[in-house]
């Protein structure tokens, strides 16, 4: 039976290590014996925080309050290619795919689910005009990027910076999960295990494994095979067995000639692989929600392969069917035990605050290794014959694809409205909103209920009655002429700046037509006189 590798020289139930960026933590161990990062990550402070959503049933009425107002926003990857996408077009380091069709099975459940509406758009240099325009509260975020380096970040910081909240990792996350080297040398920090590796950038000139100490320091005598591939990507593609050390030079500079970015050389596992998908401890099954003790572990499977396979061949050339994956059965009780215990550690050590697919293989000995964590695993909804590795499992836990989107969105919505109040102020206004709807709704319905009682226990209260009528009526009539006011003022000032706007652009011909002017001289004089006009028209549209 496979088991977890455990660092070198260290006791089996710790699982979290000093390090220099945590040199002022501690450890502490769980009833099993696990160690955890003392002090308050996202997952583990929320789990423990009698928030303003401590009360599921309170987020599960805040959801329901939401459906009917919340604007949402869907967000693929958009292309560089488009006319207008970017100001110039750049290197895409990792496989571009736009992950449209995705997007639209994510809209079309969120639509199921009750939300009324939600829009889809592209992550081009228009996506702040689009968010803008569309009004978007909230989005989310299913796109890989449009161009340049460590572009998984790129959305997500558009969003903070635009203060727009939404589903999926955090800059940091994003690009630390998305660069493998990255994640690997975090991972070995917190003591997770992971297959040894180096790095090579071809800035610094071909790659020679025998003249290379962090290669020596990394592999030792090992002879390979190793694992070659870049260190951000998509669907398992320009990955390379390579079988000897003489081989890997030529390997490594193709590599980077694909990619134009760090390639990195792994050593090569032989044993089982396995996937298994972690996200926050908020779930859904038909569509109620559940608060878990722990980050949410499923889709715990054993990837199959062919004979001629030694790694997972990319999904772009084998779509992901049936015969390519197993679930894992009761009989490896002990061995799904500790792969929910690795997406848990790697969940909180991570400090994550979305969903994620852990890649685990075994070695030699049946030691599990993580292989890296993928910050944007296939959302695709199951159509006939093709899945992902992601809703493959939903059937064991008792969930279909709307539990999940459900789970994913109400997760996110709890974290927001319990941890970061201020940045989802907008939000809070609409429940408020809908809220003191409800209070009038029902403070109407108390008055007609109090007016009918008093016209049955007694006759004289229906001057009363009446009196009270009238003050709903001046009620009413004072907030119609708010709203006309509101509506007028609304129109004085859209007004206003498409004159202010005229202004400025009669300034600027203006100046043009005085810069001409000077150049033309005595013959330029009619032309200036027109332009002082001109300056005096803009000077009374202002």
């Amino acid at each position: 039976m496979p088991r977890i590798a455990e660092p070198p020289g260290r006791s089996k139930e710790v699982v979290w290590a000093r390090c220099p960026q945590h040199s002022g933590a501690s450890a502490l161990k769980d009833t099993t014996g696990n160690a955890f990062k003392a002090g308050a990550t996202r997952a583990q402070s929320r789990m423990q925080l009698d928030g303003p959503c401590a009360d599921v049933v309170q987020l599960q009425e805040q959801i329901e309050r939401l459906k009917s107002h919340l604007r949402l926003a869907v967000i693929f990857g958009g292309n560089k290619s488009t006319p207008g996408g970017v100001v110039y077009q750049s290197h895409n380091t990792r496989s571009w795919k736009s992950y449209e069709y995705v997007a639209q099975d994510i809209a079309a459940s969120l639509e199921r689910i009750g939300f009324r509406d939600v829009q889809v758009m592209p992550d081009d240099m228009h996506l702040s005009d689009r968010l803008r325009r569309g009004g978007i509260h909230m989005a989310w975020l299913n796109s890989g990027g449009v161009q340049g380096y460590n572009p998984a970040s790129h959305t997500p910081a558009m969003l903070e910076m635009l203060g727009v909240p939404y589903v999926g990792h955090d800059p940091l996350a994003a690009t630390t999960l998305d660069n493998k080297h990255s994640f690997k040398r975090e991972a070995i920090c917190a003591g997770l295990p992971t297959a040894p590796f180096s790095t090579w950038h071809m800035a610094r000139g071909p790659f020679r494994p025998d003249m290379n100490s962090r290669f020596r320091h990394a592999f030792g005598d090992y002879p390979g095979p190793f694992i070659v591939k870049p260190v951000s990507g998509r669907a398992s593609l320009h990955v390379n067995v390579v079988e000897d050390r003489a081989t890997l030079p030529d390997v490594v500079a193709e590599v980077y000639r694909a990619t134009e970015n760090v390639v990195l050389i792994e050593k090569y596992l032989p044993g089982r692989e396995f996937c298994i998908a972690v996200a926050g401890p908020i779930t859904a099954r038909r569509r109620r929600l559940v608060r878990g003790r722990d980050p949410f572990t499923f889709a715990a499977l054993e990837r199959v392969f062919s004979s001629d396979e030694k790694i997972f061949t990319s999904m772009d050339v084998r779509p992901i069917t049936k015969d390519r994956f197993k679930s894992l059965n009761r009989g490896d009780s002990k061995l799904l035990d500790r792969m929910h215990r690795l997406a848990c550690k790697v969940f909180l050590e991570f400090n994550l605050g979305s969903l994620i697919r852990i890649d685990i293989r075994a070695d030699e000995n049946d030691e599990l290794h993580i292989l890296e964590a993928n910050p944007k695993p296939d959302l695709k909804q199951p159509a006939e014959g093709v899945t992902s590795l992601i809703c493959a499992g939903l059937a064991e836990s008792g969930m279909d694809y709307d539990d999940l989107i459900l789970s994913l969105l109400a997760d996110r919505l709890d974290y927001l409205l319990t941890h970061r109040r201020q940045a989802v102020g907008h939000i809070l206004d609409l429940l408020d909103a809908h809220s003191s709807r409800g209070s009038s709704k029902r403070q109407r319905e108390s008055s007609e209920e109090l007016t009918a009682s008093g016209h049955e226990t007694d006759p004289r209260a229906s001057a009363l009655s009446d009196v009270g009528a009238k003050a709903v009526d001046d009620a009413k009539s004072a907030d119609a002429s708010v709203q006309t006011l509101v509506t007028s003022a609304q129109k004085i000032a859209k007004a206003a700046a498409f004159i202010n706007e005229v202004a400025a652009e009669i300034n600027v011909l203006a100046l043009n037509a005085t810069i001409e002017a000077s150049r033309a001289g005595e013959k330029g004089g009619s032309l200036a006189m027109l332009t002082s006009d001109a300056k005096s028209l803009s000077g009374q549209a202002y």
